[in-house]
């Protein structure tokens, strides 16, 4: 038997895995979501998400990408994975994810093919949207002057191609390396930690998606992960995941917050080690 089992939960509830099922749609990210379609939708060109780690970012933008359908979109999502990228391998992507059929190892011709490729899903009647993830690791002033020269690019209802940028806190200081493309963001969003209602509300649907009522986890247990994860989406996975298996292993109705704050103590989140 395992924890699973005992809980009478059909799957792991808190895993980090980015699921569409478990989306928490929040006040705050149902807000993310409607501002960054608008700012798609009206073709203002540049929109850009910032959050602290574990805030949530990679999750909205699977979301956001979910809900921008193929009879209305061209759009692709693009993660970063790590801070050697050159301006022509960054073309090459854009150009493979918006469907250019040939892709030229030269960049005037690599260029020649977006623009042109960018026409026709304008006459086709949708958006070209991309959007980058981990945005922060691409810092140099090339690559932010090269999305400039991309955002140039504009027919009479607007720009031809629409970009979303998610990082963290440092990607302020990255776009600043080109001056005039920060001051073409048309709109940014800051996402927050949950607040100890919201982590609440966020336990209590991660564990229905799972097939649990609301009993596993007190309130003073609630209040605990609130406590020791400071609202902070992954971290609250993290905690609950390791108090489930905890529970189990000492076999107890429920989490209590004893079983918290042995986690916490656990996971390095409290470093005095008492449990009084």
């Amino acid at each position: 038997m395992d924890y699973l089992e005992y809980f009478k939960l059909s799957e792991q509830p808190f895993s980090n895995v980015v699921d569409s099922r478990f989306y928490y749609n929040s006040p705050q990210q149902s807000q993310a979501i409607s501002k960054l379609k608008y700012a798609i939708d009206t073709k203002k060109g540049l929109a850009v998400v910032i959050g602290n780690i574990g805030a949530g970012k990679t999750t909205l933008a699977r979301r956001l990408l979910e809900e921008l359908d193929e009879e209305h979109y061209e759009a692709a999502l693009l993660v970063i994975i790590h801070s050697s990228v050159s301006s022509e391998w960054l073309f090459k992507k854009f150009a493979m994810q918006l469907g250019v059929r040939h892709v030229s190892d030269h960049k005037l011709e690599l260029l020649g093919e977006i623009y042109k490729r960018l026409n026709e899903i304008n006459e086709e009647g949708k958006k070209a949207v991309v959007l980058m993830d981990e945005v922060q690791m691409l810092n140099s002033r090339e690559i932010m002057e090269e999305f400039r020269g991309l955002l140039n690019m504009e027919s009479s209802e607007g720009k031809m191609v629409n970009f979303v940028f998610f990082g963290l806190p440092e990607l302020d200081q990255v776009m600043a390396l080109d001056e005039p493309l920060k001051q073409r963001v048309a709109s940014r969003i800051t996402l927050n930690a949950y607040s100890e209602e919201n982590t609440r509300d966020y336990i209590y649907h991660r564990l229905q998606v799972a097939g649990a009522g609301e009993g596993i986890f007190t309130d003073a247990a609630i209040h605990q992960i609130y406590k020791y994860s400071s609202g902070i989406p992954r971290l609250i996975n993290t905690i609950c995941d390791n108090a489930l298996l905890e529970a189990f292993l000492f076999k107890k109705q429920g989490v209590d917050e004893e079983v918290i704050r042995s986690v916490a103590v656990d996971l390095g989140l409290d470093t005095s080690g008492s449990m009084a």
